[in-house]
C-alpha cells in the first residue's frame, strides 16, 4: 500500500481573531489523527493522560499529560486517541507573523522569535511548566478575543523564559528546508507509522524511494540525523512504553506487540533508548502512579 504525503491542511482564525483557539474534549480531535502540516506555529496542551507524540523525526512517549510547541510546517500527527485518556486537549495555531513584524522586534518581544525558531525542531516542555501553562490556555476559552490575545502574548513570553523544555528534533533537522525531498521522506514516516508492527527491510524502503541501499541509508541519516534501523527501533520502543503504561501484558507480549521479534534484540533496543530495561520503565511507571 502506498504511503500518502502529510496532509496539508488549511488553518482560519475565527471572526475578530488573529489566531485559531481549539477545545476539545478527550478524543474529540479526530481531524489532526493523521500526519499533517501546517504554516501555522501550534501550541497543544494536553490536560492528564499519556501518549505517543511524533513530531518531524522524533517519536516519544508523554505521561500525565503534555506541552508541546511545533514550528511552522513541522510535520506531526495529534497526540490524543481514545486510548489517551486526557479530559481535554486545547490547541492554539497562529502564523508567525501574526502579531506584525514590528511587534516582533520591539525590546520586549522580540526574545519570542528566538522561541519560534526553536520550535522550529518542536519543543516539549516539563512539568513545572506545564502545570504553570496549561490553566491559563484552558482559560482563555472564556476570554473575549482582545483579552485572548494578551494572555497569548504572556503565555509565549513565558514559554521563552522555561528552562526545563526539550527540543525534540536534531540541529540541522532538514525536513523542513529541504523542500523536494519532503514527498519521499514523508512517504518513508508513513510507511513506518502504518506498518511498524511488521519486518522493514532496508531493500523495500531502498526500492520505494527508488535508491540502492547505501544511497537510501545516507539520505535517511542526512535528512533526519538518524539510521533508519534506529528510527524504526525508536518507534517501536516508544509504542511498547505505552504498552507497558496501559496494558498488563507480559513483557514478552509487549515485545512481539511492537513489532521485534526477538527478545534480546527487543531488551537492549529499549535499554539503549529509555535508558532502563523494560522491567524498570514499568516498575518506576507504577511507583509514579502510587505516589
Amino acid at each position: 500500500m502506498k504511503a500518502l504525503r502529510p496532509t496539508f491542511e488549511l488553518i482560519e482564525p475565527s471572526f475578530g481573531s488573529s489566531f485559531t483557539y481549539s477545545s476539545y474534549k478527550q478524543n474529540a480531535n479526530i481531524s489532526s489523527h493523521h500526519w499533517h502540516h501546517h504554516p501555522e506555529i501550534e501550541l497543544v496542551y494536553v490536560n492528564g493522560g499519556s501518549g505517543k507524540r511524533q513530531i518531524g523525526s522524533h517519536i516519544s512517549y508523554y505521561n500525565d499529560g503534555d506541552l508541546i510547541l511545533i514550528g511552522s510546517n513541522l510535520p506531526h500527527c495529534g497526540f490524543t486517541d481514545i486510548t489517551t485518556g486526557n479530559k481535554q486537549e486545547t490547541v492554539v495555531q497562529m502564523k508567525p507573523d501574526f502579531l506584525g513584524d514590528g511587534f516582533m522586534v520591539l525590546p520586549e518581544t522580540r526574545n519570542l522569535l528566538g522561541l519560534f525558531e526553536r520550535a522550529k525542531r518542536g519543543i516539549a516542555f516539563g512539568a513545572e511548566t506545564r502545570k504553570n501553562i496549561g490553566d491559563r490556555v484552558e482559560a482563555m476559552k472564556e476570554m473575549l478575543p482582545f483579552e485572548r490575545l494578551l494572555s497569548l502574548i504572556t503565555v509565549l513570553y513565558d514559554l521563552e523564559q522555561a528552562d526545563d523544555y526539550k527540543v525534540l528534533n536534531a540541529e540541522g533537522f532538514a525536513l523542513e528546508t529541504q523542500v523536494q525531498d519532503n514527498d519521499r521522506i514523508n512517504m518513508v514516516f508513513n510507511y513506518v507509522k502504518d506498518n511498524y508492527k511488521f519486518p522493514i527491510a532496508l531493500e523495500d524502503m531502498a526500492e520505494k524511494t527508488s535508491m540502492t541501499v547505501p544511497s537510501f541509508c545516507r539520505y535517511f541519516k542526512k535528512m533526519t540525523k538518524k539510521t533508519f534501523v534506529h528510527f524504526v527501533n525508536e518507534y517501536r520502543v516508544v509504542h511498547a512504553c505505552k504498552l507497558l503504561a496501559e496494558n498488563s501484558m507480559s513483557i514478552a507480549d509487549v515485545c512481539y506487540e511492537s513489532g521485534f521479534n526477538n527478545f534480546s534484540h527487543f531488551n537492549k533496543s529499549f535499554k539503549e533508548i529509555t535508558g532502563r530495561s523494560a522491567s524498570q520503565y514499568r516498575h518506576e511507571l507504577r511507583n509514579v502512579v502510587a505516589d
